[in-house]
């Protein structure tokens, strides 16, 4: 099985700009940078719920606490929400009636108490990869991008194994991309 396509800066601001001329694009703008800012996964950014993401008060929290049973590995692990991530989903919630604080965040078109599941989220995510026109990119292009920059930017692997909720560092790295670029500049360095 081929891996996701890691996207560049550039190719991200492509996909924001589709989405940005699609019909809810504040909710989808928000769960694509989930992964992609926070490297979540599709499964862990459908089961999240309002309390999952707001206080009581209705800003959004520094940290996301995942539970064991939403959660790939069922072991728990905390989301760590950048600022430019923290606007997103505030401009999001904002614009979203929070009902109950048990309903998902990201309630789909059918009602506010439905959200979505991780297959239906993932075709959603196709179809706006392939509407962006970004061939080979697919649900775990968010997370795969998430760590490869954060790996380019020298953070060490051991805290991208933890940012993953990896078990293991051979997990952690083999989702990480290095570009014919950066090979040729490594090499510049003998």
């Amino acid at each position: 099985m081929a891996q996701a396509k890691t996207l560049t800066a550039s190719k991200l601001d492509q996909l924001l700009n589709y989405i940005n001329t699609r019909k809810y694009a504040a909710r989808n703008r928000s769960m694509m940078l989930l992964t992609h800012w926070a490297g979540l996964r599709i499964g862990e950014v459908a089961c999240l719920r309002w309390c999952d993401v707001t206080t009581t008060d209705g800003k959004i929290k520094d940290e996301i606490r995942l539970l064991p049973d939403m959660t790939k590995g069922r072991h728990a692990r905390t989301v760590f929400i950048n600022a430019k991530l923290k606007s997103e989903l505030q401009a999001y919630a904002a614009q979203t009636k929070c009902v109950d604080r048990s309903y998902p965040f990201f309630a789909s078109q059918k009602s506010v108490k439905a959200g979505f599941s991780a297959n239906s989220l993932s075709q959603t995510f196709a179809l706006l990869y392939e509407g962006a026109g970004l061939e080979g990119a697919s649900s775990h292009s968010g997370r795969r991008t998430f760590l490869t920059n954060l790996a380019n930017k020298g953070t060490a692997i051991h805290l991208l194994k933890t940012l993953a909720g990896h078990r293991s560092i051979q997990t952690t790295a083999t989702y990480l991309y290095s570009s014919p670029a950066q090979l040729r500049a490594v090499v510049e360095l003998a």
